[in-house]
């Protein structure tokens, strides 16, 4: 096929690549170490790279020729790497494990600098065309937070938000927002963005040993969302994972009799709104959008009733007949929440304080709190994107991959969030990634683009590829045919050529 003129730049993805080290294997597909890989497009002609974070922990695991450092999902004992992560620690002072730095699950921008993410407090500057690995940066040196998600929020100004979680100080487990600039003043110019990182609120976790483990946030033209999941992590238990010998995953649990709480932040004042709205328990990982609208907040996101997808990914799950065998016991739901910021504070208990055309209801309880429920948009997806220049804003199109009850996608589906309508591209033996969405140079419509998905094949004797849609159509417009294994990522993006230095700077 053929690919649009306008399309230069570089596909950079990440994900878990190697999960054997000489004669040690991980236990989750999510521990393994982090392989990056990237499509560079240059004049209508398509080149490939792969290469492994050289993170301390791939080095330290290279070295022994074993796994030394633990991962969520993996305790490694002992650590020869001692000097580099910290001792198992004492239960009594509530510290927290240093963790590792195999950063496999996104890509982040921050000013001209890309850097590889996961969710502890370490991230991996990188070169973006040579998949380099340079520096490690350490949230907490700047913020005092222990995990960070991966997921980070950009604003029209180039900032950074993202959100962290401070377990650091005693009796105070808090979630903390916090903004990295994009650029540091002209007379710092030694400094990095993040000596400028700055915490634009903390909301105190509702139970201070069991904090809620989030994977992404939502965010509007004036608020912050942050969902508060009972699906949550012991930090008691995690303190004495080493010395009970189990792993980190283990002291997550999914507590379904609990609520499930919204918070929202106004930017502006840097204050959580005072009314407590909530819903049933649920488990998510991906928000898809949010907007503002006659004094409503509504926001999509996937959800759960369970955590079974966490589980199913245990390498013991992926076997060869993983599709056959494995069922998720609970399907991605996608769900719309319309809640009502501005509403007749004299309105009755029990009434549906939601004024827009929708399902979804918000319902006042007689303590003042109000009850969400939300509108089912559809059924089935994971790893949604957008057009990312209607992020905060009302918008129609959601990009995702296809998941019934297994958990590997096997479709890429563009879905309206309008009129529900729904295109697919799938062919047998095919595995897509998340898509990404690349808005064309001149584009008048929300969905005038390309969507770019890498596809891995179920049968190991067939190549895979680089996919390229048209967005508003779904109709291929060429593939690149890649002659080495890929394997099946997880997050990433699309660095426009304007944003890549040049080898010169």
């Amino acid at each position: 096929g053929q690919l649009p003129t306008w399309l230069q730049g570089i596909l950079l993805r990440n994900g878990p690549g190697i999960h054997t080290i000489g004669d040690t294997k991980y236990n989750h597909w999510f521990d393994g170490l982090a392989l990056l890989h990237s499509f560079t497009f240059k004049n209508g002609e398509v080149y490939y790279r792969s290469k492994y974070l050289r993170s301390d922990t791939y080095n330290c695991n290279i070295e022994a020729n074993r796994i030394v450092v633990s991962e969520f999902g993996t305790m490694a004992y002992p650590d020869p790497c001692k000097n580099i992560f910290a001792k198992a620690f004492s239960y009594l002072s509530h510290t927290i494990p240093e963790f590792t730095d195999n950063c496999l699950i996104n890509i982040m921008k921050t000013g001209d600098d890309f850097y590889a993410t996961s969710e502890t407090n370490f991230i991996r500057k990188i070169n973006p065309q040579t998949l380099e690995t340079l520096e490690k940066v350490d949230y907490s040196k700047y913020v005092a937070v222990n995990l960070a998600t991966s997921h980070p929020h950009y604003d029209s100004a180039g900032n950074i938000l993202n959100m962290g979680t401070s377990i650091v100080d005693k009796g105070k487990t808090k979630y903390i927002l916090f903004k990295i600039p994009p650029s540091v003043p002209e007379k710092e110019k030694t400094k990095s963005c993040f000596k400028h990182l700055e915490v634009v609120c903390s909301i105190p976790s509702q139970s201070l040993l069991h904090p809620s483990y989030y994977h992404s946030f939502g965010i509007t033209e004036n608020y912050i969302i942050f969902i508060e999941q009972p699906f949550k992590l012991d930090i008691v238990k995690m303190a004495t994972a080493y010395i009970r010998g189990v792993n980190w995953a283990s002291c997550l649990s999914y507590h379904k009799e609990d609520k499930t709480w919204f918070h929202f932040v106004d930017k502006k004042t840097k204050k959580e709104v005072s009314t407590k709205f909530y819903t049933d328990a649920m488990v998510l990982f991906h928000h898809i959008n949010a907007y503002e609208e006659d004094g409503h907040i509504i926001f999509d996101i996937i959800a759960y009733t369970d955590n079974s997808l966490y589980d199913m990914f245990y390498l013991k799950n992926l076997t060869k007949d993983f599709e056959e065998n494995n069922k998720l016991t609970s399907i991605p739901t996608c769900k719309r929440f319309v809640v009502p910021l501005q509403y007749d504070k004299d309105a009755e208990v029990g009434s549906n304080l939601v004024t827009l055309p929708s399902t979804a209801t918000a319902v006042k309880e007689k303590d003042g709190s109000i009850y969400c429920q939300p509108e089912i948009l559809c059924e089935g997806i994971e790893l949604p994107r957008i057009n990312y220049d209607y992020n905060g804003k009302k918008y129609k199109y959601v990009f995702a991959t296809e998941v019934q009850w297994c958990p590997v996608p096997t479709k890429i589906v563009k879905f309206n969030m309008q009129t529900k309508e729904i295109l697919h591209w799938g062919e047998d033996r095919c595995w897509p990634s998340e898509p990404i969405f690349i808005p064309s140079p001149d584009a008048r419509e929300e969905d005038d683009g390309i969507v770019l998905t890498c596809v891995v094949m179920s049968d190991p004797k067939e190549a895979p590829f680089l996919l390229v849609l048209d967005a508003k159509t779904f109709k291929e417009l060429g593939r690149a045919i890649v002659d080495v294994e890929m394997h099946l990522d997880l997050h990433g993006m699309f660095i426009p050529e304007k944003d890549l230095k040049t080898e010169a700077e």
